[in-house]
Parts: C-alpha cells; structure tokens; sequence
C-alpha cells in the first residue's frame, strides 16, 4: 500500500509542476485535463502526507521516552504518544478506503424517478412529499432540480415525477436513495385513526452522456401529442407533448413538461440515455455478488429500505439500522446523517471485499 502511496505522491508532484508550466497553462483542454487529475489525488496525497507527519511524531516521542529522566516529562511523552497511536491508525484506515477504486458515476448528475406504490391516494401524496424532500435536501447542496415530467392524482399527490439533478458529485451523494420508501400514518381520508401503509419508489440514475451510450435514429421512434395538463393555452391545442420508444428494448419515455416540442424531445432522450446506461450497468453486474450489485446500485427496487413513521415520529433506514426520532426534520430535507451513515457503511463494505480478495 505504502509504495503505491509513494508512487501517488510523486504523480502528484509532477502533476502540480504541470500545472505551472506554459505548455499545459496555454491549451484549456490539456490544463482542465491536468486540473481534474491533480484535484482527484489531492486527498490522498494530504492524508498520506498527514499519516507520514504522525509516523515522525510517534517516532520522537519514543526517543524522548526512551532518553528522558524526569518523570513528568515522560508522563508527557507517552500521552503525547498514546494520542498519535490512536490517529494514526485512524489515518491509515482512512488511507485505505480512498485507495478503493472509485465509482465512475460519482461526479454525474442524475435523473430521480418517483412513483406511488401501494397505498392508493395516500401513496401520491407521499410521492408528493418525497419529491419535496429530495427538493429541500438539493437547496442544502446548491444543486440544481429540473422537472422533465410529472403526473398527478385527484388528491393533488404524484403518481410519478421524473427530474434531473445538477450539481457537484450528485450522485455520490443521492446512490443510496434507491429502492422501496414506506410511509406509515394516518391518512387525511381515514375517519378511524387507523395507522396505514403505502410506498413509494424511488430510482436514481446516474445521467449518461453520450459517450456513455450511442443511440442510432434507426433505433428510436418518436411520437407527438397534445399535452394534457391542469389547462393553460398550450394544453390540448399543440402536439408538444413527445414520447419516445427505444426499439430494440421497448423503453418508452414521454416527456410534456416544455411547450416547445423540441425541448421535451432532449429532455426525453436525457431520460432515456440514462436508463439504457442502467441497463447496460445492470448486466455488467449480473456478475458480481448480490451484495456488490446492490451496493452500486444494480436496479433492484423491490427492496424496502426506510420506513416513515408519523406517529412515532421515527425514520429508520433498515440497511445501516440508523433510525432518527426527527421525522419532521428528513422531511424537510435533512438526510445528511442518513447519505454519511450509507456511504460509510458500503465504503467498509468495500474495503471488506477488497481485502478478502486479497
């Protein structure tokens, strides 16, 4: 590990004398190129660089020890010892997950998928309420949220939304947000008090670009229609509304969110790009194990992974067992504990693999 720490660190090195240079500084491209990569080894190489500074530490605190004659000096030397130990093997533990190869999509945006599940009415309107959820948490990171469709029920909830994420490694942060979210509470329409269950899915695709995925002309059949909507001038009159069939999978996307036709037609091929790029994922990891094609996220949204809990005032994440007694506060946008607990968790998860490969 530590030779390919050394081997980092010298790249690093070079990489920052690069940047410097008039050839790189003179071509944005090469510079932008250069920058990306020396920004991606900065945190390796400052922790590295910290566990080196501990290493030193340690090592002259045992020679005080070792040469010291008066007792509350020696007292002082091996606390001061003791403390760096403890850091140290911290760092080193904190060394190894940044080593881990890192996942290609974290620094897309993505495109989140909300859908009512069982439970009816009750079910679009939490749709509804996570949808502002994911809203909230996206102001707290200063990304951007751009609708690209949405249908609504009579009860004024979502039977589904679908919009695009923006921003700085968004899905890094929103991976783990896949899967089955249940509600339990009291619905507006229950004149008992009786306690419900609904559900709602939630898909985070990591946005793909066209690199990512080549879509052929031949390949796609595009068809118009009028928008229907709560009303307005454009609705029902112009066919901007577009739906757009992927032959050779039979996935269809509609998008109607823009009046101008040709905006809905590449917000829907952002939309579909997207899903052929999980499709493609999916079977890349058809074969991995169970727990890795989970852990990067293999599609699978049959899986319950947090409960709401209105009366108790509870949300529990059943993956990491972290419940908060703040339901009020996650609906609001705080998930913070919940992204930290996830990514920690399936970072150890990883390094775990990655040793037993070993």
């Amino acid at each position: 590990m530590f030779e390919r720490l050394d081997q980092i660190e010298t790249r690093y090195e070079e990489l920052t004398q690069a940047l410097a240079s008039p050839d790189i500084a003179g071509d944005s491209s090469k510079y932008q190129k250069t920058a990306k990569a020396h920004s991606e080894l900065l945190p390796i190489v400052e922790k590295y660089r910290e566990f080196k500074d501990l290493k030193r530490g340690i090592e002259e605190s045992r020679v005080m020890l070792a040469d010291e004659s008066d007792e509350e000096m020696k007292a002082y030397a091996q606390e001061e010892l003791n403390k760096l130990e403890e850091r140290v093997v911290q760092v080193e533990a904190e060394l190894k997950v940044l080593l881990l190869p890192k996942d290609p999509n974290d620094e897309k945006n993505v495109v989140l998928e909300i859908r009512a599940g069982t439970g009816g009415d009750e079910a679009t309107l939490f749709a509804a309420e996570i949808f502002r959820m994911y809203m909230r948490y996206a102001e707290t990171r200063r990304w951007k949220v751009e609708v690209l469709s949405n249908s609504e029920s009579s009860v004024g909830g979502l039977k589904e939304v679908i919009a695009i994420i923006e921003g700085q490694r968004v899905y890094s942060q929103m991976k783990y947000e896949s899967g089955v979210h249940r509600v339990q509470r009291v619905p507006a329409t229950e004149t008992q008090g009786r306690v419900h269950t609904s559900a709602v899915t939630v898909a985070v695709l990591p946005e793909a670009e066209d690199v990512d995925i080549k879509i052929e002309a031949k390949d796609i059949r595009i068809d118009t229609f009028c928008s229907s909507g709560p009303g307005g001038q454009s609705v029902n009159t112009t066919y901007s509304a577009v739906r757009i069939t992927h032959l050779p999978t039979n996935t269809v996307v509609s998008c109607q969110d823009e009046k101008s036709q040709i905006k809905n037609r590449e917000k829907g091929m952002r939309v579909l790009r997207s899903r052929l790029y999980e499709m493609e994922q999916a079977k890349q990891q058809e074969a991995l194990a169970k727990e890795r094609r989970s852990m990067v996220g293999s599609g699978d949204r049959s899986e319950k992974i947090r409960t709401y809990n209105f009366p108790q005032n509870r949300v529990t994440d059943h993956r990491i067992g972290l419940t908060l007694h703040q339901l009020q506060d996650v609906m609001d946008g705080k998930l913070q504990p919940f992204v930290d607990g996830l990514v920690t968790h399936y970072e150890a998860e990883k390094l775990k693999q990655d040793n037993e490969a070993r």
